[in-house]
Order: structure tokens, then sequence, then C-alpha cells
């Protein structure tokens, strides 16, 4: 049997609710109104199709420079500095601590130019690292904060820390609390917010026969995420040479462009569009419906693993306090090596996934290469750490790994033997 990388966080009922909507949800303009307000009640939040149209909304709202430069998290959506090269500026990568996943401050410092706007920083795997000292920087430096809450929602009134600027909330299919896309967006600046409410009124709307469709595909993947279809799926791929892995990967990816487009137009056209009122009813479901206690048990089931776990081990992020587990990932020493043992035990780890990239830096600044960044991206691994496991299970996990990423005794060395005359 094999446990499946990751748990879908939508019921079936879920998508029953998604379907009907399709057919019947009306008013989606008067939708996002009650969603907003109820998720931000100082009036300051906008609701969008993804966080990526929300940041290429931003950055049409906020008019900079062609030139301009956004100092970024090092490790990100590869879509994210992708939209900001979209919009004529430069993504400048700064480097992370991989125990906290912040921005380094002397990283931070080495990268600010005169042509610096804004500093986007995200909140990775699940947890959330103290903005205060960015904000300070921020600040100092009169920048825009944008702060990426897409992995780490805390609950159906988390809207933010209120140092940032602007804060991006997700509900992508494999979100936390997902809604099959949306986002929601809190906007400081009322300016901005006014701006960015004015662009979006402009875009058009999404059919509810994608929701629809999309509702229908990820019954499918709700089904076979549990362990026994999984486990026959994965015989019948590896049966007939199916690349399962990669399937998986593309099936989730949010965007693909048809055959014979152009990738970048195809990319703003499904990036400018809003929200189905198909969309914003299941958004509001799970919202209403947000599973805390889900969230807790995740947060139980880490800590278990990481109990089991050698205590060399790297985990990016291990300073932090709390984390809610979005997803585990190791440093492995031999990530390859570790990822066909746990494929042995029955557990279906990964090194790859779509959601997190290394920033490039710009081409006339090869100094700002963000090293621990790319030293993440070669070593990672993500174990199947979810609170539908049993604890039978989690301790069986942790144990594989904890043999797998045992250090190898080194036989003493021999003294010289002594020679005589």
């Amino acid at each position: 049997m094999i446990v499946p990388r990751h748990r879908l966080d939508i019921s079936f009922g879920d998508i029953a609710s998604a379907l009907v909507a399709a057919a019947t949800a009306r008013d989606p303009d008067r939708r996002a109104e009650r969603i907003t307000a109820r998720w931000a009640p100082g009036g300051d939040g906008l609701a969008y199709i993804s966080v990526r149209a929300a940041l290429d909304c931003l950055l049409t709202a906020l008019d900079l420079e062609p030139g301009d430069e956004l100092l970024v998290s090092a490790v990100t959506h590869p879509d994210m500095p992708a939209i900001v090269r979209a919009h004529d500026l430069v993504p400048v990568p700064v480097d992370l601590d991989l125990d906290t996943m912040a921005p380094r401050r002397d990283e931070l410092e080495a990268a600010v130019t005169s042509r610096t706007r804004a500093l986007l920083v995200a909140h990775l795997f699940g947890a959330r690292f103290d903005l205060t000292e960015a904000a300070a920087f921020a600040r100092e430096h009169g920048l825009i904060l944008v702060e990426d809450c897409a992995q780490t929602i805390l609950g159906p009134t988390d809207s933010g820390d209120p140092l940032a600027d602007v804060s991006l909330y997700s509900f992508g299919s494999i979100k936390t609390a997902t809604a099959l896309g949306g986002a929601l967006v809190r906007v400081r600046d009322p300016g901005t917010r006014r701006r960015m409410r004015e662009i979006e009124r402009s875009w058009p709307r999404q059919a509810r026969s994608e929701h629809a469709l999309k509702s229908l595909k990820y019954l499918v993947l709700v089904a076979l995420d549990r362990p026994l279809p999984f486990t026959g799926l994965d015989a019948g791929a590896r049966a007939v040479g199916f690349d399962l892995d990669r399937f998986v990967s593309t099936t989730v990816r949010a965007f693909r462009p048809g055959p014979g487009e152009d990738h970048d137009a195809a990319f703003a056209r499904w990036l400018r569009r809003k929200p189905s009122a198909a969309l914003l009813a299941l958004l509001e479901r799970r919202l209403r419906r947000f599973d805390t206690g889900r969230l807790d048990r995740r947060r139980a089931a880490g800590a278990r693993v990481i109990a089991g776990l050698p205590s060399g081990l790297e985990r990016p992020g291990s300073a932090l306090a709390d984390s809610t587990h979005w997803v585990f990932p190791v440093l492995a020493s031999d990530p390859d090596a570790l990822v066909a043992v746990l494929r042995e035990a029955g557990f279906d780890a990964t090194r790859g996934t779509s959601a997190i990239a290394a920033v490039e830096p710009p081409a006339d600044r090869p100094e700002r290469e963000p090293h621990e960044a790319c030293r993440l991206l070669e070593r990672i691994v993500f174990l199947p750490v979810y609170p539908e496991l049993s604890t039978r299970t989690l301790d069986r996990l942790a144990a594989a790994v904890a043999a797998a990423e045992r250090p190898t005794a080194v036989a003493p060395v021999a003294p010289p033997t002594e020679v005589t005359a």
C-alpha cells in the first residue's frame, strides 16, 4: 500500500456543492462584497480569481516605471517573478535564512538600490515568519511591503499582518480550505485599493462551465488520493511505463496554454478575469465551514513526525514556533536515495513541485544568485504528512527517514605502525 504525497483539503460534499453552484449561483459582485466584508471587516478586502491575478492587478495599479525593481523572497511560486517581468519590472531575489524562511537582513541591504520600489515576501510551507524586520527595512527605504500568505492561512478570519501594505491569500486547488481557485487580498492604502477595483471591474468574468469542469476533475482526484486507489493507479502506471509523478504535477497546475497558443498572451488572458459566481459560492462555503480542527490535527501530525526524525536532519523553517505543515519538507543528504527508500517503505515522497522555484537574478547582477535558496531546492524532499494518517503510519514514516538519513559510522583510522630499525 502506498501513502499518497498529499491529501486535498476538500470533501465530496464541497465538490457536490460546487457543481450545484455552477448551475445556480448568481450575482458574483454581491457575493464578493459579502465575502470580503466578513473576511476583512475594515473594508480593505478584495476578491480575485487567483493570487497571481491580484499581483498583476496591484502592479498595474501602482504604475511603476519600466526598469523599477521589486525585491522578492528567493523561493516563491515561479509565476510571481514572471508577472513582475511582464510589467517591465525587475525581480531581484533576496536569499533566505533557511531556519526561518525569512529574507536575510544583510541580503536585503545588499540588494536594495535607488530603483527598488517594493518588497514581496513569501511565507512558505505552512509557517509564518515575523514580519517586524522586513517591515522596518521597507519603511527605512520607502518600499511597499507585500506578503504572500498563499501557503499559510491560519483560519477563516486570518487576513494578514498589519505591518504589511498588501496581504495575499490563495484558495487554489491544493491549498488549505481550497475553493478550487480564488484569492482574498487585503490592501491597506485606499487609493491603491480603489484603482485595483477599477482595473478588475474591466476584466471579463470566468465562465461558470470552467469551474464546473474543474470540480468534476477534482472529484476524481479526491477519490484517488487515498492509499488503496492510489496504490492501484501507481501499479498500473508503472506497468505501462506511465510517468504518474509528472501527470499529478501537471494535473494540479492551474494554468496550461492550449496547443499552439502563445504562452505569455494566453497567461495574461487567463490572469485577467473576475471569479465566477460558482467559484465565489464555493469560497464562501469553505470560509463559513473552515475546519480549524484539521489545522490543529495537521500541526499534531507534523510534530509527531518531527519527534521521530534524526536530530541533525535539516528542516526548512525549523526555528518557527508554529507551523500548520501545509507541506512537510526536509533537506536530505541524497534526495533521490531518500525518495527511493520511502517509496520502498510505501510512501509517495517527492522532490519536485511546481509551486516553488528559486528566483533568478537579473542578468546584470549575477552576484544576487541566491545560494541558500538553490541549496534548499537541490536537497528538498516533501514527506507525506497530513492528519488523515494514523499515528502508526506517521511513526513508520519518521523511522524510514531516520534509517535513511542516519550518519554512516566511520571506522577509526589506525595509528601508523611504528617502524624500528
